[in-house]
């Protein structure tokens, strides 16, 4: 065994970290220590009241075990020991009220911290001043006193007195170094999280993942379709351009106001990221499309040349907000999916029975009749409608291609 290795954990920066942790508990340990002292001092006086001193130990008691079940006290060992132990724990959820469990695990890592920390700090208030008194000897400081006080034969002598010192330092670095290392093993045992507070985490990372894959959802809807309708428009305007002038212009119009369109969902999106992600900037606040803005997505898929008939049938803007977006994002989606992958006109059926909404889209297919669609269109199609708990079918009827959306509304909901 090298020297390098015997003396490694003395010269770790983990062990001066650890170290740190350790004389924090010494610190707060200092009250109870000087609050034991007086009621033995009270309790060794004859005079004193003995019901009075045992009152007064008892009220003591009670405010001195009072912080330690706190869940503010545990929050901060918590950060203690992730910045000087370096133990990866998760912070403690917010708005979680601690089991019993919990609470008594805190309380005994806090008291073991207290207790650890205070016999490290004795130790360097006596032992250290103690090992650099018995080395000053070799470098000339007078250390008369250590011989005079009783200490005897093994600092006789002035090597005595070096490896007295050496050992001291030595042994109070390696007692250091092994507490924090259990300090470091043990942490994870008693502060880390209970059983509820992992499904409580478990819970909010999976909304957290629903909310990104809405937020990728709406993304990929909305400039999905504004990126097909500038590419049918673009085209178009090239085909046409020498032949008519006043088509191309509005096709370029078209491109304009659907790239702005598609730039504020953009920004609101990416704004929603920001504040998942913990930054300062804030999302747009512009409304989301719903469908009630219906007319306008199908005069703009029509601008872009294709064709669309469609027909909407009961109270739509008395939808529920939630259930009007999504079938908006539905709408647009499918055709968007129509203008990318199939042929001839869309027929699009929009109906508001007293329950639900009904949405079908049919469009001609080209080539062999059944081919597949790729893309993350149907599939983000799908999870819209699952997480509003409706169905949807789509899939080739011949040569045509149909698309079945129904989304409940729950009575007496409206928008």
């Amino acid at each position: 065994m090298s020297l390098r290795r015997v003396l490694g954990p003395l010269v770790r920066g983990s062990t001066w970290r650890r170290a740190v942790f350790l004389l924090l508990g010494g610190v707060l340990a200092l009250p109870y220590a000087l609050l034991a002292a007086v009621f033995a001092q009270m309790l060794a006086n004859d005079d004193a009241p003995r019901p009075v001193v045992f009152g007064l130990l008892l009220v003591a008691v009670v405010l001195a075990a009072v912080p330690v079940f706190l869940a503010g006290s545990r929050a901060l060992e918590i950060a203690a020991a992730r910045a000087l132990l370096a133990v990866d724990l998760p912070e403690p959820a917010a708005g979680h009220r601690l089991d019993r469990e919990t609470r008594v695990r805190a309380a005994l890592w806090i008291a073991l911290h207290l207790l650890s920390g205070g016999l490290v700090l004795f130790a360097a208030i006596s032992a250290l001043p103690m090992a650099l008194v018995f080395l000053a000897r070799p470098i000339g400081l007078d250390s008369s006193a250590t011989r005079a006080s009783g200490f005897g034969p093994l600092i006789a002598n002035p090597l005595g007195e070096t490896l007295t010192g050496v050992v001291l330092l030595v042994g109070l670095g390696y007692a250091v170094a092994g507490l924090g290392a259990l300090a470091a093993s043990m942490a994870p045992v008693l502060l880390g999280p209970s059983q509820r507070e992992r499904i409580a985490a478990l819970e909010a990372r999976a909304a957290r993942l629903a909310e990104r894959n809405r937020l990728a959802r709406e993304l990929h809807d909305s400039v999905g379709h504004a990126l097909t309708v500038a590419t049918l428009q673009a085209g178009a305007a090239r085909e046409l351009l020498d032949v008519d002038p006043e088509f191309t212009r509005r096709a370029l119009l078209a491109i304009e106001e659907t790239s702005r369109r598609a730039m504020d969902d953009l920004d609101h999106v990416l704004g929603l990221l920001r504040e998942s992600d913990g930054g300062r900037a804030r999302a747009s606040t512009a409304p989301q499309p719903t469908l009630d803005r219906l007319d306008r997505l199908v005069a703009d898929t029509r601008a872009a040349g294709l064709a669309v008939e469609s027909r909407v049938s009961g109270a739509v803007g008395e939808l529920p907000a939630a259930v009007s977006r999504e079938g908006y994002r539905i709408v647009q989606e499918g055709l968007t999916n129509a203008a990318r992958h199939g042929c001839g006109p869309v027929t699009l059926r929009v109906d508001v029975p007293t329950d639900g909404l009904e949405i079908e889209l049919v469009n001609g297919l080209p080539g062999a009749a059944g081919a597949g669609r790729g893309g993350r269109g149907l599939a983000g199609m799908r999870e819209r409608v699952l997480l509003l708990g409706g169905r949807l079918t789509a899939g080739p009827e011949g040569d045509r291609w149909r698309v079945r959306a129904s989304l409940p509304v729950p009575r007496g909901e409206t928008g």
